[in-house]
């Protein structure tokens, strides 16, 4: 996992090694850290022609002590100063080392844009909002430089403690963090600006409290994974019941259920409408499917299954109200995606008041309907707030979709899926994800285990797809099982 911290839970443990060891220690290993990174991205360090932005912030120093190294091994190093004062030990080291200085603006363009690195030593994790100047226009000049660009801790002008990015900010190749991953290095828009994360041991670990938001690697995933084993059955592998598509949303059907079986469902039971019946039969002949009576939209819904979907293309007529309300009066796991999320606004203690596990699986606009006074695009800028909210007055587990899908759940920290891909942003893939949570549900994973396993998945399997061309929702279906193989 990677594990990130708050700010404060960062700074306590800065504090506590500070004390305890000589004076500057900690800053002198982060910069030795950020040093070897920028030597390793540079083809050679002896003649770089290096740019350090420097904020008056202990950023700015960690930049300059590193800068000060690279110096040392014949790089040209220029330190631009955006500030009247910055840290007065790391600017005598790289004078001392041979590099220079300079606060005039029109050199700082040049030189930028000559530059073959540039790293961004503008503000630390405590910033707040987007830049001023005259950091936005440094910002400005290194998003136009061919140069790379490295930050320091954090791309400047993201909120590092959730990816928030209010103005202009600092777009990065790659990030060099400290003791800990931040938030805001993990969640968009904000992880959109960091590029590739090199994490650096200072040693907060041993003072570091659990974290605050974690991400899964490839490990963690494969270690959840059910699987079968010698004495598996259909039975004990698990059986999903899936309420998806209308006359309207037939393809919700098939791509849900397809997310399942290739989720690895021991037997998935469909129940619905004769002429999208026909169309799941059709397209996977090993689905048990019921036909819903007209006038008894109740009475043919599954029974002995282990775990529920509901929603996907289901619609919002009152049938499906009824069929709603039945299924989460069960003691059944139940995912709710889609209309199920839409209809479930209008009566949202059929889940507060439920006890049995409930996973929702909304995008961000379907999530502003279950927030009073939220709209869509207070969501996107702060994701990890609002799921986390949902989580907490639903009282069950909530995986936010979008450009980073988060999985919350109250009283455990939340989940930042590191698979997800803008190939997902097509008509049909949510579709997929309900099914392949769902299998995960049914085969006894509870509703965080099942999210995170089932997200990893589908973002893998898109990676996967068609080699990075653009993909639909059926090419996801066929890539699922490579996604599986990629992990065992």
């Amino acid at each position: 996992m990677r594990d990130a911290y708050t700010v404060e839970a960062v700074r306590k443990a800065e504090d506590v090694l500070m004390a305890r060891g000589p004076e500057g220690a900690l800053m002198q290993r982060a910069a030795a850290g950020l040093a070897a990174v920028c030597a390793r991205l540079l083809p050679r360090v002896y003649g770089a022609r290096v740019v350090l932005l420097v904020g008056s912030g202990d950023n700015g120093g960690d930049a300059l002590y590193a800068g000060a190294r690279l110096a040392r091994r014949g790089a040209a190093v220029l330190a631009v100063l955006a500030a009247d004062r910055v840290h007065e030990g790391g600017l005598a080291a790289l004078r001392a080392a041979g590099g220079r200085v300079s606060a005039d603006r029109a050199d700082a363009r040049a030189a930028i844009a000559a530059a073959d690195l540039v790293v961004d030593g503008l503000l630390g994790i405590g910033g707040r909002g987007g830049l001023r100047e005259p950091h936005a226009a440094l910002a400005a000049h290194a998003a136009d430089s061919a140069a790379l660009v490295v930050a320091v801790d954090l791309p400047s002008g993201v909120d590092a403690g959730t990816g928030a990015v209010e103005g202009p900010a600092v777009r990065a190749d790659v990030t060099v963090t400290f003791g800990g991953y931040k938030p805001g290095l993990l969640i968009d828009p904000g992880a959109g600006r960091a590029g590739v994360l090199e994490l650096v041991d200072i040693g907060l670990g041993p003072e570091l409290p659990p974290a605050h938001v974690r991400s899964p690697q490839a490990a963690d995933i494969a270690a959840l994974l059910p699987g079968p084993g010698a004495e598996s059955d259909k039975y004990r592998r698990g059986v999903l019941a899936m309420a998806s598509g209308s006359d309207r949303y037939s393809g919700a059907a098939v791509l849900s259920v397809g997310g399942a079986l290739r989720g690895g469902v021991g037997m998935l039971r469909y129940a619905g409408q004769a002429g999208v019946v026909a169309k799941v039969l059709d397209r996977w002949p090993e689905v048990v499917a019921t036909v819903l009576e007209p006038t008894d939209p109740v009475a043919g819904l599954p029974q002995r299954v282990a775990a529920w979907v509901v929603g996907p293309g289901r619609g919002l007529h009152p049938a499906a109200v009824v069929e709603l309300r039945t299924v989460l009066g069960t003691g059944l796991p139940v995912l709710l995606d889609a209309d199920a999320i839409t209809l479930l606004a209008e009566e949202p203690d059929l889940v507060r008041d439920r006890s049995a596990p409930t996973l929702l699986t909304p995008h961000a606009g379907e999530l502003a309907r279950l927030l009073p006074g939220v709209d869509r695009a207070d969501i996107e800028a702060r994701r990890l707030a609002h799921a986390t909210r949902a989580a907490a007055e639903f009282g069950c587990t909530v995986l936010l979709k979008g450009s980073t899908t988060i999985i919350a759940e109250p009283g455990r920290p939340a989940i930042v899926n590191p698979t997800g891909t803008p190939l997902l942003a097509t008509a049909g893939t949510g579709d997929v994800l309900a099914g392949l949570i769902g299998a995960m549900l049914a085969s006894g994973l509870a509703p965080r285990d099942a999210a995170v396993c089932g997200a990893y998945l589908h973002g893998l399997a898109a990676r996967l797809a068609c080699g990075g061309a653009p993909i639909s929702a059926s090419d996801l279906l066929g890539a699922i099982p490579a996604a599986f193989r990629a992990l065992r």
